[in-house]
């Protein structure tokens, strides 16, 4: 009972916030927040809505495979965030961009246009749907656990009780942006990620107490693990070398944030180009701290097993939702479930809505072109999230993890010809022939996927994060030698 009380206050919460920055929104206002957000908030905002719920319990399952190596990723990501606010972000506000691929229609012509919005419909629609799957069948479970009822459910009942969670889920984030759109985005992205991270602290409060910790020895005990290793300089084949991972750190936040108009659709709503590269830096500097806190409770954890004579989950995405639900039994534990349902629900709403609402802009700005048409925005945004809801109920019936595999996959091959048509615009003045980019693209992905399995096979070396340069390396070679 207490778990559906905070649950609809915070939704309540939510709706309040949208009812008050959707009044006498136009097609100007739900894309670009008519350029009135302040800086800050967007930069608290954003700090969430990188965070998924899959984030959520995955970045503490990482340390007892890879310790705290990923923040080696983490320090590359700041490095990436100062280039595109001081190449990238001058470039889209001297353009005035509604949405960034805009850019490849005037540099390279209309063909790119079209090709870049399509790779990000493609990836986006993907990779948002399936981790918004993992959360809803997160959430199911653990409602279930806390009713006690999971056991009494047929097969039958149990799949129509999940189609119901991601119907639910999936209209009361439509509800919420259908009006305001990226206005109402920046402001409960601030609710939630206050929410995500309170959350966050108040886990980590309840695993140190259980450990009998205080802060000094919670750090102390964190400082002398051999699961807090940062930095791997001493083995460049392996995945975790710090170049690799820093190098592909830079990259990946200049292509996942720089070229994606869901994460830039946020900073093209600040009053100005200054505003916006603040917001950006901040935004970037931030990042590090808050996945410092996840492998923290990672490694916390890891210490709970121990304690308690219990083996570590076999998945490292398992650690967190174990611990939680094992506590079920006292008050207590209750409470923490409900804690750590309104962090998922947090950290899956504050990018799912986001993913939604960019998905909406760049469909009626970059592929109808009809960008001042008021009717035709909301019958899309009503489409795509119908389309996320089927996108999930497919993954559900396929029910293979080695398909969900693929489909993340898929989503890092599509960033690389994004990575090469902006480098390709931004870095030379040559002309490319527009009539051959769409080939260029679907070409150099298949390329790095043949090379990939090949070189693991002759060498036993696989790429890792630096398959996103190799990508974006073809297009941009492809686009080189495609003349007019």
């Amino acid at each position: 009972m207490m778990m559906i009380i905070v649950v609809l206050l915070y939704f309540a919460l939510l709706f309040g916030i949208s009812r008050w920055t959707g009044r006498r929104a136009t097609n100007r206002t739900f894309y670009r927040a008519d350029r009135q957000s302040p800086w800050y908030l967007v930069a608290i905002g954003m700090v969430g809505a990188s965070i998924s719920g899959i984030t959520f319990v995955s970045v503490p399952g990482m340390v007892n495979g890879i310790g705290m190596t990923y923040l080696q990723t983490c320090m590359g990501f700041i490095v990436g965030y100062v280039v595109i606010a001081l190449v990238l972000l001058p470039l889209y506000y001297r353009l005035n961009l509604t949405t960034i691929y805009g850019y490849l229609g005037q540099r390279i012509g209309p063909r790119a246009y079209k090709t870049g919005a399509s790779f990000f419909l493609l990836s986006k629609m993907t990779g948002a749907t399936v981790r918004f799957y993992v959360v809803c069948w997160i959430l199911m479970e653990c409602g279930l656990a806390t009713a006690n009822g999971g056991n009494s459910l047929s097969p039958a009942c149990y799949e129509w009780l999940f189609a119901v969670v991601v119907i639910s889920m999936t209209a009361l984030i439509w509800l919420y942006t259908r009006q305001g759109g990226i206005k109402t985005l920046v402001w409960t992205d601030v609710l939630q990620t206050i929410c995500l991270f309170g959350a966050l602290l108040l886990i980590i409060y309840k695993v140190m107490g259980e450990l009998g910790f205080s802060v000094t020895d919670a750090a102390i005990a964190i400082q002398k693990s051999e699961l807090s290793r940062v930095f791997v300089m001493d083995d460049w084949v392996s995945k975790q070398f710090f170049w690799k991972q820093f190098l592909s750190g830079a990259f990946i936040a200049i292509v996942m944030t720089g070229l994606d108009q869901d994460m830039m659709q946020k900073n093209l709503t600040c009053r100005s180009l200054r505003d916006a590269q603040k917001d950006m830096c901040t935004y970037g500097v931030a990042f590090l701290p808050a996945n410092l806190l996840f492998l923290s409770l990672g490694v916390l954890l890891t210490f709970w097993y121990q304690q308690h004579g219990m083996p570590l989950p076999a998945k490292g995405d398992e650690l967190l939702p174990t611990f939680v639900l094992s506590s079920l039994a006292t008050t207590d534990g209750q409470l923490l479930v409900v804690v750590f349902l309104i962090g998922m629900v947090a950290a899956a709403f504050s990018s799912a809505d986001s993913a939604l609402t960019a998905l909406t802009t760049s469909y009626c700005v970059d592929i109808c072109r009809r960008a001042d048409d008021e009717h035709l925005r909301p019958r899309v945004h009503a489409a795509m999230a119908v389309i996320f809801v089927l996108f999930i109920l497919l993954f559900r019936v396929l029910n293979s993890t080695s398909v969900i595999d693929a489909i993340y996959i898929l989503c890092s091959y599509t960033y690389g010809p994004l990575l090469g048509l902006f480098a390709f615009g931004l870095l030379t003045k040559r002309a490319a022939n527009d009539r051959v980019v769409p080939y260029v693209c679907v070409v150099s992905p298949l390329l790095c996927y043949v090379l990939d399995v090949a070189i693991g096979q002759l060498t036993g070396y696989r790429f890792g994060y630096e398959l996103l340069m190799l990508n974006g390396l073809l297009t941009f070679c492809g686009l080189w030698f495609s003349k007019r």
